[in-house]
Formats: structure tokens, C-alpha cells, sequence
């Protein structure tokens, strides 16, 4: 919902937003810091688009993307137009999106999973006469060079555009772009249903990467290594906008690869990195492995998308020395923490986030998901609503009447816990439309997952649900076994959770065992799948 007059001018009373745009803060960054590196590939960069590594000081990083800002105008792209865009973690696509920010272009970034469908789902709700990709990724091209869209022109870095590093006089002075102007369209990760456009400003963007600073303990000149595709809010407000914003070196990592992620943490010297919970689970897990490597310069990870095991994240700040930090973001603008300073227990970190302080810029409050009945009591469980600087106004060519409830608040569709003694922390249950009716007692499948990966070599668990005419659902539980570890039975299960004093009706009724379990593009489990795939149920 678009903010008041009043509203923005707290933001940026506050310093949430600056008024600055992305291609303001690499001006700024090629001035006060030119020599300093602002980006570099992975060095496994050839065997994705087969072209070298690429890396880039603050000037030359503005030298480039100014050089193409003109060549994107000369092809006719202008302020107000959308690109459409489907490319890896390289540097070209860190130097698209300052280029773009300077046309005043509005960037679409779909990840390199998306095919034929979904492009065709975009591009009908976005309209966009532009695209832009590679050549050729992994030996063939991306599916948005082949999308065959007669209404969308599609241009290719390495045969429609070069990175040109020689700063050519600039012939023509673009229109002004302020930082209320739309930077981004991204996708909702559709863990649910279709994914929705979430248009983001300039401001929204640095009011995340500012929470990301803070919350994170960014410094001056860090170096940051993203192994996140930068096409949604891990590696956009996590990286691109904060890395912008503190001048910090940003290292590009594409796909989550474990020899080379561990490789570019030591030789690059990074400061703060962002891991899935499963690998960073994979790790505590061999201390051998994580010893191989000298990683004195790296004070932190962060990691979230799922609770974190807190004896994951005691292994890493007992015996590795290193900071875990738990973080619960969406693209419509969620941005918590869970830091050492608001929850040190890792029991607490794992999965509770700190509530934002009644007078603080960023608000939230817990409603009835039916009537929308604000609940204040400790123990309450409701919708999370959200409001605040880093919010978006609305998903984009949507009507968006029943996403933000009467306070204004966005409605985040994710239930929480009223946490602690005083009510001061907020636990993730779950997705209101995830949570498993049976007979109707609702179960969070948030919480099955996390008694499921305490049994014995179970390194992937899943909830979902089972329908049933009688019960109307029941649970069902899909796990990743390690490679050493026997298949039990669904007695055998059940007998564990009767051991764990788990009350009988969260007790799964179904169990599949998997290779992996199925995930959209940004790795978040579908549940959804799981139900269309396994959810036939015989008593």
C-alpha cells in the first residue's frame, strides 16, 4: 500500500531512506573509493558462459556500466520500460542492473530455472517489450534467448551488448531518476501458487540494505561473497544494495558448488557470506573439512529460508569461532534478523526473531488470519503483518485489495508465535494456507520438519499434507537420508515421536523416502509437490 506523506518523511527522517539511487551509490563509490574492487566472478566463470573471469574496481565498474547505459538507449530503451532478465550470477549482470538503474529501466530478474512457461507467465503480466541474457550458459542458451515471443525483442550480452571497460564521452545526458522510481520487478518464489511480481523502488531497496548493514555488522570496504542468485531479496537486499551502499567488494558465486564456495571464502578473504541450512549443516557436521581452510577473515554467515538447527549454529560460534545469523526476508519486504545480540541462546536464534520496537520505523503485528483480529497475548498464533520502509505498495498488474489488512500492513501470509516472556519475539509457524487440518487440529509443518531432522541420518525432511475424506488431512513426512543410513519404517517413526512426547495427532501417517526433496528455483521446499505426488493416503 503506497505510504503517506507523513510516513515517507519519517523514513527518511530515520535513514531508511536515503533518497539515493543504486547507480547514485556506485557515482559515489567511483569517486570517494576508485582503485578498490567492486565485483568479481567466480573462477569457475568459463565453465558457465565459457569467457573468462571478469573483476572490476568501483571505477572501471562505473566506466562499463555507463558505457553500456548508452548503448542500451541506443538500442531504445528508455525510462519506464521493463527488461525482462535471465542470467547467472556474473559480473554482467551486476553491471545490467547499475546500467538499467541509470536508464531508469524497471529490471525483472527470473532465475536461470525458469523455461518457457514461466517466461511466457511473466511476460503476459508484465507486457515488457525488452529481454536480455547470455549467448550461451553451460553450453546452450538460456530458454529466455529461445522464448520466441514475437512481442518481446531479446538481446544478448556478447552479441546485441559488450562490456566495454574504455569511459567514452557521454554523449547525451539521461532523463533524472529519482529514488521513489520502480528499480526492480521480481517473483514471488511461488512455494504456494503462481508467482506474483513484487515492484520495488530505489528506496525500498536501500531501506532493506540498510536493515542488512545493521543487522549484519557490514563495514566499509568489506568483501561479501553471494552465492544467491541475484534475482530476489537474499542477494539483492542482501549484497547488491548494501554492498552499494558501504562500498564493500562483492564476490559472485553461481551455482552453490562446496569446493569452490569454501575456495573463494579463504582466498577472497570475505567478511560475511550468506549459506543454505543445509550446507552450513553439511558443515558443522565435518569439522575436517571446515578445517582445511583458513577463514580468520570471516566474521559471520547469515542463512535462513527455514529454522536453523541450534546445534548447527553452536558448532559454529563453539568450536569454528563464527557468528550464525538467521534471517527471515520476502520480496514484499520482510526484513528481520536473529543476531547473538537479540537471541544468544542458539536454541532461541534457531527460530525466533526479535520483534521490532513499538516507536521503530519498521512495525509488526500479529492478526487472526480469518477475522484479522489483532492478538496480543504471548502464546497467541497468527498472520504476520508488516509495515513499514522496506514494504512494497503492491504486486505488480494485481488487484491487490486483500494483501495489505486495515492498518495498512502488508499481510505476509506467514503465521507466527507471540514468543517470550513479554511477547518481545515472533516464531515462525508456518504458511496460512500450509498448515495441515486434521480433524480440525492445525499443525504446523514447520515443526514436523524439525522433529523429523532429529532423527538419525536424516538430512532433508519435509512435511505435507495428506487428504483424507475422513479427517479431512493427515501428515506426511518426505526425507534425504545420508548415503549411510537405512530406510525405517513408518512404525519405526512414529515410535520415535511417541519417544519425543509428540502429542499423536502431529504423528505423520504417510512416509516417502527421496533423493531430494522438490524445490522452486530459490530452493524453498514445495510442499505442494510433495501433496500432488504423494498425497494419496490408504488406512
Amino acid at each position: 500500500m503506497p505510504v503517506t506523506y507523513d510516513q515517507a518523511h519519517q523514513y527518511r527522517r530515520t535513514g531508511y531512506w536515503p533518497d539515493k539511487t543504486l547507480h547514485e551509490w556506485l557515482d559515489k563509490n567511483a569517486i570517494e573509493r576508485p582503485n578498490a574492487l567492486a565485483v568479481k566472478d567466480a573462477p569457475n566463470r568459463f565453465n558457465l558462459t565459457g569467457q573468462e573471469a571478469l573483476q572490476f574496481t568501483w571505477a572501471e565498474l562505473k566506466a562499463v556500466a555507463d558505457n553500456m547505459s548508452h548503448d542500451l538507449s541506443d538500442l531504445g530503451l528508455a525510462k519506464g520500460d521493463i527488461a525482462l532478465v535471465q542470467m547467472p550470477n556474473i559480473v554482467d549482470l551486476v553491471v545490467l542492473y547499475y546500467a538499467l538503474s541509470r536508464l531508469g529501466v524497471l529490471i525483472s530478474p527470473i532465475p536461470v530455472q525458469y523455461g518457457s512457461h514461466e517466461i511466457a507467465t511473466a511476460h503476459s503480466v508484465l507486457k515488457n517489450r525488452y529481454a536480455i541474457t547470455l549467448e550461451s550458459f553451460q553450453g546452450r542458451p538460456l530458454p529466455l534467448a529461445q522464448s520466441g515471443i514475437s512481442s518481446m525483442t531479446v538481446l544478448t550480452l556478447g552479441e546485441d551488448l559488450a562490456l566495454d571497460p574504455n569511459a567514452r564521452a557521454q554523449e547525451s545526458q539521461f532523463e533524472k531518476i529519482d529514488a521513489d522510481h520502480i528499480l526492480t520487478i521480481c517473483w514471488t518464489s511461488g512455494t504456494t501458487g503462481a508467482p506474483k511480481g513484487v515492484p520495488r523502488h530505489h528506496n525500498h531497496w536501500m531501506a532493506v540494505g540498510h536493515c542488512n548493514i545493521q543487522g549484519c555488522g557490514y563495514r566499509p570496504g568489506d568483501v561479501l561473497l553471494n552465492p544467491f542468485p541475484l534475482v530476489n531479496m537474499a542477494a539483492l537486499g542482501g549484497f547488491l544494495a548494501p554492498a552499494a551502499m558501504s562500498g564493500a567488494a562483492l564476490i559472485l558465486h553461481h551455482p552453490i558448488d562446496v569446493p569452490i564456495f569454501l575456495k573463494q571464502l579463504e582466498q577472497e578473504r570475505a567478511a560475511f557470506t550468506i549459506a543454505p541450512p543445509a550446507l552450513l549443516n553439511q558443515l558443522a557436521s565435518q569439522p575436517a573439512l571446515w578445517g582445511q581452510f583458513d577463514f580468520s577473515q570471516l566474521r559471520a554467515i547469515g542463512s535462513g529460508a527455514a529454522p536453523l538447527s541450534p546445534w548447527m549454529i553452536e558448532t559454529f560460534e563453539q568450536t569454528y569461532g563464527k557468528t550464525i545469523i538467521n534471517f527471515y526476508g520476502s520480496n514484499e519486504g520482510i526484513a528481520l534478523h536473529s543476531t547473538p545480540a537479540t537471541a544468544p541462546e542458539a536454541e532461541w536464534r534457531a527460530a525466533y526473531f526479535k520483534r521490532p520496537e513499538p516507536d521503530a520505523s519498521i512495525q509488526a503485528a500479529v492478526a487472526d488470519p480469518d477475522s484479522q483480529e489483532i492478538l496480543l497475548g504471548v502464546g497467541a498464533v497468527g498472520e504476520l503483518l508488516m509495515g513499514g520502509p522496506t514494504v512494497f505498495d503492491g504486486y505488480y498488474g494485481r488487484d491487490n485489495s486483500d494483501v495489505f489488512a486495515a492498518n495498512g500492513y502488508f499481510r505476509t501470509g506467514d503465521l507466527v508465535e507471540i514468543a517470550g516472556d513479554s511477547g518481545e519475539y515472533l516464531r515462525i509457524v508456518g504458511r496460512c494456507k500450509e498448515m495441515i487440518n486434521r480433524g480440525g487440529f492445525k499443525i504446523s509443518p514447520v515443526e514436523i520438519d524439525g522433529l523429523l531432522e532429529k532423527l538419525p541420518g536424516v538430512v532433508q525432511a519435509a512435511a505435507f499434507v495428506v487428504p483424507d475424506d475422513r479427517l479431512g488431512e493427515r501428515v506426511g513426512a518426505a526425507i534425504v537420508l545420508s548415503a549411510d543410513q537405512t530406510q525405517f519404517t513408518l512404525a519405526e517413526l512414529q515410535k520415535s515421536f511417541e519417544d519425543l512426547g509428540v502429542a499423536k495427532f502431529k504423528w505423520p501417517e504417510k512416509l516417502v523416502f527421496l533423493n531430494d526433496l522438490p524445490r522452486n528455483p530459490l530452493a524453498k521446499v514445495q510442499r505442494f509437490v510433495l501433496t500432488e505426488l504423494y498425497g494419496d493416503f490408504t488406512a
